[in-house]
């Protein structure tokens, strides 16, 4: 008789894959050069950079340029950078390029004009889409200040009863028809992402859709085309830097907060 072949061992589940890819361009309409801007020292870029990759579980971090200075610049730091084409409309798009080339399970959207970023944030975006695989992209809110609800360059989003996006939007909603109804739970959105590799490719495929393009929120073509986003409410807020007075702030801000 021949001895019995051994059990198999059990499968072990490999923990998933997660990058950062931070979109960075020098050709900002409002702040040019933006991601070289000096603060503390450092270029913004580097900021970013490293306070994504303090985030728990992240797997690597890359910076997705199409312009040689900040490539240089952030190899000059010790970080990697990736040359993607010039003529994309998104940084969703420009981030698909690079997933495209990546073996990850997950892909963080962080922007480059996030200095103040908390790599906490970055952990709470993706712990929904860890725990369920059946999510297929996350992003984050925070409390939506009075006097923003009708700024246009803060974004607003409504959420149904689970936390997923209803609709995004520049305009104050939802609108209330009687002074007396019921405030409904709207929230500022943070323009952080994470998505599962092959929901940022399928969308990078699809043309800008009507909504997408009458509000300028890249976010309304995945939910024009019926896919989830899972919204995280968090109390770690941050400053975009979109202007030379938010650089400014920023940089105020950053005393005693960065190494």
């Amino acid at each position: 008789m021949h001895p019995s072949a051994p059990a198999s061992a059990p499968a072990i589940a490999s923990a998933p894959r997660v990058f950062v890819v931070i979109p960075a361009r020098f050709a900002a309409s409002r702040l040019p050069g933006k991601p070289l801007a000096m603060i503390g020292g450092r270029p913004m870029i580097e900021h970013v950079y490293r306070r994504a990759a303090a985030a728990r579980g992240i797997s690597g971090v890359l910076v997705a340029t199409d312009d040689a200075r900040i490539a240089q610049a952030v190899e000059a730091f010790g970080g990697r950078a990736v040359m993607t084409r010039s003529d994309h409309v998104s940084g969703t798009d420009r981030i698909a390029e690079v997933a495209a080339g990546l073996s990850c399970d997950l892909v963080v959207n962080v922007q480059g004009d996030e200095p103040l970023l908390a790599p906490e944030a970055i952990e709470e975006a993706a712990a929904p889409l860890l725990a369920d695989p059946s999510i297929p992209i996350g992003t984050l809110a925070g409390a939506l200040a009075d006097d923003d609800a009708p700024n246009p360059h803060v974004v607003k989003v409504v959420v149904d009863q689970r936390g997923f996006a209803l609709y995004f939007s520049r305009a104050p909603i939802p609108y209330r028809r009687d002074a007396d109804a019921p405030r409904a739970s709207v929230y500022r959105h943070i323009g952080l992402y994470v998505y599962r590799r092959e929901c940022l490719l399928a969308l990078a495929a699809l043309r800008p859709t009507p909504l997408e393009r009458a509000e300028s929120l890249e976010q309304l073509r995945a939910l024009e085309h019926g896919h989830r986003i899972r919204v995280v409410e968090t109390s770690r807020a941050s400053v975009s830097v979109d202007t030379p007075d938010d650089l400014e702030r920023v940089r105020r801000l950053a005393n005693g907060l960065l190494p």
